[in-house]
């Protein structure tokens, strides 16, 4: 603590995001980063941003982003308009807090879920209430109808990789008409369905995606809002008073060119897929209770051994998996899909610690 820190940054409890080490040989499944690389035509876009000399980075880049703004509308048949674009879908969900959330009545999200939510109540003067997840940890929409200043959940949730349906989300937006619902959609592609089809029937619902995971753009940061035009207008005015050129010129094009790219990302998506289901099966063989995943991830327990013990072992062998010492899922560990040979890696080693 400072004495020249401010009382908003004293009280902060800050994200901790996942560990990226510096091991030798490290089968890395704790940050749910895609195990495959990105479209080959990523690449190509961004040498030819740079050209030969890289003359093009001491400009600005469009503030707007109005080429990766028009190859999200097509891809999701609206305007351009109803999408807005920001530096990584954090800082998207930062600007929906501030821009939708901040209201007197307090905003509603799962007691077990993505740990940013509270993160951005605590830096912007948010009031929270959160709504426990079912026992088997999925949520129930009954549970918010409730009076609230807005709701936000990710679908799949996380860290659980449990799957809501559309028809629980539209119950969701009919029983709160005067608040925005918040759809996170960090890993649908990965399984279950989006909720981007009710945004024409629905002013309050406000659908948020990344390119993080099944783009296998992490390291580019980029990610997108997509709802009524209201809502988008209201995230660029928060945008343009805090950072009018958030996505950086070689960001918009490798965006692009992802997007644009179907083939591939269908290849790798249902690559992600096979070896989920896969990854599943064996660890349920091991006597693992493994929750229904819809995401790139999944969250699996083992009665007879402690979360913490395994994640510690299976460290000492060069792989490493999420736990969170939090209340309900202290038990789980969380792991990322890898490569089929990463998987198979982790399976032989558990086999070794549990025997």
């Amino acid at each position: 603590m400072s004495r020249f820190w401010s009382r908003v940054v004293n009280d902060l409890t800050p994200y901790v995001p996942g560990e990226q080490p510096k091991l030798a040989n490290l089968i890395k499944l704790n940050t749910n980063e895609n195990p495959y690389p990105p479209s080959p035509k990523v690449r190509e876009a961004i040498q030819a941003e740079l050209g030969d000399d890289a003359a093009r980075l001491r400009l600005y880049p469009d503030p707007n982003a109005d080429r990766l703004k028009a190859a999200i509308a097509r891809q999701h048949q609206l305007s351009p308009g109803q999408i807005f674009v920001g530096n990584g879908s954090d800082e998207v969900l930062a600007h929906v807090f501030m821009a939708l959330l901040k209201h007197e009545q307090p905003i509603l999200f799962p007691d077990i879920t993505y740990s940013f939510y509270p993160v951005y109540c605590g830096l912007y003067g948010i009031d929270y209430r959160t709504v426990a997840l079912s026992e088997d940890f999925t949520i129930a929409p009954a549970d918010y109808a409730q009076p609230n200043g807005g709701i936000i959940f990710p679908n799949p949730n996380a860290p659980t990789g449990c799957p809501l349906d559309l028809a629980a989300i539209e119950q969701m937006l009919k029983a709160n008409p005067a608040s925005v619902v918040v759809v996170d959609e960090a890993y649908i592609d990965f399984g279950g369905a989006s909720a981007i089809p009710l945004i024409a029937h629905y002013d309050n619902l406000l659908v948020i995606h990344t390119l993080s995971k099944s783009r296998s753009l992490a390291g580019l940061r980029v990610g997108f809002a997509l709802g009524h035009p209201a809502l988008i207008e209201a995230l660029e005015r928060v945008k343009n008073s805090f950072n009018s050129y958030p996505l950086d010129r070689l960001a918009i094009v490798g965006a692009v060119a992802a997007i644009e790219d179907e083939a591939h990302f269908e290849k790798t998506r249902l690559a992600v897929i096979a070896t989920r289901r896969t990854l599943s099966a064996e660890l349920a063989e091991l006597g693992f209770e493994v929750l229904p995943s819809a995401a790139n991830f999944i969250f699996a327990r083992h009665p007879r051994h402690d979360a913490a013990g395994l994640a510690q072992a299976l460290r000492a062998r060069s792989i490493i998996v999420r736990h969170f010492k939090l209340p309900r899922i202290d038990q789980f560990l969380r792991i990322s899909i890898g490569t089929d040979g990463e998987c198979q890696a982790l399976t032989a080693a558990l086999r070794q610690i549990l025997s």
